[in-house]
């Protein structure tokens, strides 16, 4: 399964929660997106707990050549894309400031179209950096993550449904 969807670059949360959701959530694609914010990446880091690396290192048993690599990786395209989405907020707020009685509908186009623009490279950047680092994985290593990412799955859809019975009876 690949992971097409880009959602998630501009939003935020509880930074712990919000990445380890996010890596469930691209774990679950197999192909290991990554692309959270370096800050956020070197605060987690600063903080004593392990990065997204060493979770995944734990779970599907990287060797040390392989974390270094995927850490190149991610280092590489994290820069890359965080400057894109930069580019995008700036872009996002351009396109805000607009919306006022006097707008200037060429104006509201033009940013439109580089948005998409930089939207589409963000997407590209995101899908490589995934690839990149699935080519890392060996053939066994990738068995073990779609097991483990479906395990997963498949305890968030049991949390789901009890949390959909336990707001039905409290109705």
């Amino acid at each position: 399964m690949k992971l097409t969807n880009v959602g998630g670059f501009f939003g935020s949360g509880h930074p712990k929660t919000e990445m380890f959701m996010k890596l469930v959530k691209f774990l679950g694609t197999a192909l290991v997106a990554l692309s959270f914010s370096a800050p956020s990446f070197a605060q987690q880091a600063a903080g004593g707990q392990p990065d997204q690396v060493d979770q995944l290192a734990q779970m599907v048993g990287l060797s040390d050549d392989q974390q270094t690599e995927i850490r190149g990786i991610l280092d590489e395209m994290q820069g890359k894309i965080g400057q894109l989405r930069q580019e995008a907020q700036q872009i996002q707020q351009q396109m805000q400031a607009e919306i006022k009685a006097d707008y200037d509908e060429a104006a509201i186009r033009e940013n439109a179209e580089e948005l998409g623009d930089l939207t589409g490279e963000i997407a590209a950047l995101s899908t490589l950096m995934q690839a990149k680092v699935d080519s890392v994985f060996t053939q066994e290593q990738r068995d073990e993550l779609d097991k483990r990412m479906q395990q997963m799955q498949q305890q968030m859809q049991q949390q789901r449904q009890m949390m959909q019975q336990q707001q039905q009876q409290g109705q």
